[in-house]
């Protein structure tokens, strides 16, 4: 059974999925989820701590399924390639995400606002996370590129790590043609341009 906060975030989510968020009302989405508003209120401090709340949740779904995805068995290559297909597919179903992965937001997304300094905010641990901010695009990209090169040393050990900086380049390489292919088109092509861009210079790395 979800907690209040994750239903509370359900409940937004799904509300945003129906009008934008300047229209998502908080007296809405505390019925929706079956609780008060003054328990939507302790645990976001308000609208824009909601936003930052449902931002943060959306970044780390998004490095979980990165995770996934890394963790099937595949050569580090096609890996690649799969995790570049698996981004562009997500993000185009999934507006918050591409909002994120791009830094282009929409007036129907809730981009937050950073917290006031000054502001007291609601105690709860997690929700002082989310106000800290969420990840920019590159921040994002260098979480991935971190998590391929754990991936990868995983497997294969001392000399993954000896590879580790071309890997390094190989997965940002991968990562931005993904995020190339989700802007400008067109995102079905995306695996085979990854796969394209690495049988260059450098493609006994990333075969392995």
């Amino acid at each position: 059974m979800p907690t209040a906060r994750e239903a509370l975030l359900n409940a937004a989510h799904s509300a945003l999925a129906g009008r934008p968020w300047p229209a998502v009302r908080m007296v809405d989405v505390a019925s929706a989820a079956s609780v008060s508003r003054q328990t939507l209120y302790n645990e976001f401090g308000g609208k824009d701590g909601l936003a930052r709340a449902l931002v943060r949740r959306e970044a780390d779904a998004y490095l979980s399924g990165v995770d996934r995805v890394l963790g099937e068995p595949a050569a580090a290559a096609e890996q690649l390639v799969r995790l570049a297909e698996w981004i562009v597919a997500e993000a185009r179903s999934r507006p918050l995400l591409r909002a994120l992965l791009t830094g282009v937001w929409s007036d129907r997304l809730p981009e937050p606002r950073p917290a006031g300094r000054s502001a007291a905010g609601p105690a709860v641990p997690a929700q002082r996370r989310a106000d800290a901010g969420h990840p920019a695009p590159a921040d994002l990209v260098a979480a991935v590129r971190d998590r391929s090169l754990a991936a990868l040393e995983q497997r294969g050990g001392s000399r993954a790590r000896e590879e580790s900086a071309e890997a390094g380049r190989h997965c940002e390489l991968a990562v931005r043609l993904a995020l190339s292919c989700l802007v400008a088109g067109p995102p079905e092509g995306v695996g085979r341009l990854v796969r394209t861009a690495l049988s260059g210079p450098g493609r006994r790395a990333a075969g392995r």
